[in-house]
């Protein structure tokens, strides 16, 4: 069988696929607001997979059911839900015992745990995540969660006593924001979306979340924990078109916080739409174009193999990927004989597959926006230079290594987000180095090479430029004790597991002279627990 026959044949017959794997229509009608699963009887989009499959009418993508198109209506009585929630900072979450929102949180991951196999299975269909990518991404969210509960645990002990400076008495915490409205992507809809409400919640603020384009119905298992875990109109969901339910909250100017992950575009347009920029505090994880470097003394074995997980793990539809290489001269022609041998030897097929690694994309025209870039950089002198590269059935292509590319390229600068590899060869280090001080973005870099003065000499310029430079490693987010975050168009905000505690809360405090009557007053107030902000309670 030729290669154009096995990839005409890589969408299955719907009896072909194996029975644990396969997803029953999930026609969702089910929205949260107010603590109450709202019904939805109006327009529903529907949702199609990636997959394909094949029928007697030939190959089409298959139907996986349908999610509420809310509208501005409801996207404002959500709103409305955590508003009153929030209730000034006197609703019943804001001023709740840290230990008691901890218990809150804790008995939600608990109820999310026994919905593994329905989540993992939805992020199969719905994006295209392989199997052990999806366990992966559930499992890490769960140990995010607890981690996430450790570390606030962590911080309220620091806080749990009284400090005195300049005779004053002072106990200080961290308070609320208020509503914080969270937007995921699409590539890591449960792990980003809950690196953000998670933390936005365990810190007393009220929510509202809106599931990402693609990977929408995984969340729907998960609406009656969210229900049973936390007060009413502490966790709203809203579904829909975001140009429709979005601009509503964000005119309104009651939104505290914008947690979003996705393009800058939308995150500028949206910002703009808030009538009181000085009020809103943002949290943004946006583009990047991570780049490696790879040094002529790089130890090609350990670089080709980092480099492949860098650009190619989920098809390079990670914000952390890989997405060029800079290679030098004087290796050149072994990098790329063994990286394009190792890309051939990627296994492509569908998520549930053992071994699979390429599967189909879930973004619609994916296939042909990244044949166009390819087209742009061949116009201009590079070629598509492993075996097969960029052939394509529907949804799915084989992952295309480009080279050369040059500066005249749309890959030189475009963040491609998908299965094209854009290599770019030089002589002189100021050759990357200019790149990436020119780059409109600075998330991470990756460096390969074991002489430790040359490594050195481009440490200290390079950590100016970019978040995270990563010596003989891909580029990645964990772990996430470290901190996430990005320079200049990357990112606004750091997101690691303490980080976001802060980044959704801010420091407050109640100060007192050191007056007799009034360390009698703090004192009656913390022996007789009068107060939940103020106690030196200390939670194990």
């Amino acid at each position: 069988m030729t290669f154009e026959e096995q990839l005409a044949g890589i969408f299955p017959h719907e009896k072909d696929v194996p029975a644990e794997y396969w997803l029953k229509e999930l026609h969702q009608k089910e929205f949260l607001i107010n603590g109450e699963i709202c019904i939805w009887k109006g327009p529903q989009q529907e949702v199609f997979s990636p997959i394909c499959l094949q029928g007697e009418n030939g190959i089409s993508p298959r139907i996986l059911g349908s999610y509420p198109l809310l509208t501005a209506r409801e996207a404002l009585e959500a709103l409305d839900s955590a508003r009153k929630a929030y209730d000034n900072g006197c609703g019943e979450w804001p001023t709740m015992t840290v230990e008691k929102r901890i218990q809150c949180i804790e008995s939600f991951a608990q109820r999310m745990k026994t919905k593994r196999d329905e989540v993992v299975n939805l992020l199969m269909w719905e994006i295209c995540k392989n199997y052990t990518d999806a366990c992966k991404e559930f499992d890490r969210t769960v140990d995010y969660i607890n981690d996430t509960v450790n570390a606030l645990k962590d911080l309220d002990r620091v806080s749990s006593r009284f400090i005195i400076e300049q005779g004053i008495i002072g106990q200080i915490r961290r308070a609320p924001l208020g509503v914080v409205l969270c937007m995921g992507p699409f590539n890591y809809p449960l792990n980003e979306t809950f690196t953000t409400l998670i933390p936005a919640l365990i810190m007393g603020n009220t929510t509202i979340f809106k599931p990402a384009k693609f990977g929408t119905l995984l969340f729907q298992p998960l609406l009656t924990a969210f229900q049973e875990s936390f007060p009413k109109g502490v966790v709203n969901t809203l579904y829909g078109e975001g140009p429709v339910v979005i601009p509503p909250l964000m005119t309104s100017g009651q939104i505290d916080v914008f947690a979003f992950i996705g393009s800058a575009k939308v995150a500028n347009l949206l910002e703009k739409q808030h009538p009181k920029p000085n009020r809103l505090r943002r949290v943004l994880g946006l583009g990047a174009k991570n780049p490696a470097i790879i040094l002529a003394d790089a130890d090609m074995e350990l670089t080709v193999n980092e480099c492949l997980l860098g650009t190619l793990s989920y098809n390079g539809q990670r914000c952390t990927a890989l997405k060029i290489l800079f290679v030098q001269n004087a290796i050149i022609d072994t990098f790329l004989g063994k990286y394009c041998e190792a890309v051939s030897r990627l296994k492509m097929g569908l998520p549930w597959e053992t071994g699979v690694q390429i599967t189909p994309l879930p973004e619609s025209n994916k296939t042909e926006h990244m044949l166009e870039l390819i087209q742009d950089a061949v116009s201009k002198g590079a070629k598509v230079i492993n075996p097969n590269g960029s052939k394509s059935n529907r949804t799915i292509m084989v992952p295309a290594v480009v080279y050369p590319v040059s500066e005249t390229m749309q890959l030189y600068n475009v963040e491609q987000f998908g299965p094209v590899v854009p290599i770019v060869p030089f002589e002189n280090i100021e050759t990357p180095i200019r790149y990436i001080i020119n780059s409109s973005v600075g998330q991470q870099a990756s460096i390969f090479g074991k002489n430790s003065d040359m490594l050195g000499k481009l440490i200290d310029p390079l950590v100016n430029q970019v978040c995270r430079l990563n010596i003989n490693s891909q580029c990645q987010r964990g772990p996430d004790s470290f901190p996430f975050t990005g320079k200049k168009d990357s990112a606004e905000g750091t997101l690691s597991i303490s980080d976001a505690l802060r980044a959704f809360s801010i420091r407050t405090l109640v100060a007192a002279k050191a007056e007799p009557t009034n360390k009698e007053i703090l004192t009656r107030i913390v022996q007789e627990r009068k107060s939940n902000f103020l106690n030196t309670d200390y939670i194990l």
